[in-house]
């Protein structure tokens, strides 16, 4: 289990699938909200979609963890969307019919790549 400097976890591994609140925050800071390009809706409305999922052997981490609204999750489960996070940052490559070439896309920051939660780096280290 990776911790924040306040001992929130940060990583807890394969132990549970459910978001503990303190990555649940750190996810939050990170995206803002749904990390969808063009979506707006706030954290409140959104959902914690584990990337790699986690009944396929994904960690419930910070590095595979990405913020979704409702219709936006249930795009990524029932569409070709597909989510990744490259150096911490959440992209969307689009399915063949909407971009032939599938150039992954993300949402547009407004704010310093550099932030922390409880002094600690967003993006989690592997131990």
């Amino acid at each position: 289990m990776v911790l924040d400097g306040a001992g929130q976890p940060l990583d807890v591994g394969r132990l549970t699938r459910t978001i503990p609140d303190g990555l649940r925050r750190a996810v939050t800071s990170r995206d803002g909200g749904c990390a969808h390009p063009g979506c707006d809706r706030p954290p409140s409305w959104c959902e914690i979609h584990h990337v790699l999922p986690w009944e396929h052997g994904g960690h419930t981490a910070l590095g595979n963890l990405v913020m979704l609204c409702k219709a936006h999750h249930h795009q990524i489960h029932t569409t070709d969307w597909v989510a990744l996070l490259r150096d911490g940052i959440p992209e969307f490559v689009p399915p063949v019919w909407i971009d032939p070439e599938q150039r992954p896309r993300s949402r547009p920051r407004t704010w310093d790549l550099t932030h922390t939660l409880g002094g600690q780096p967003l993006v989690a280290q592997p131990v």
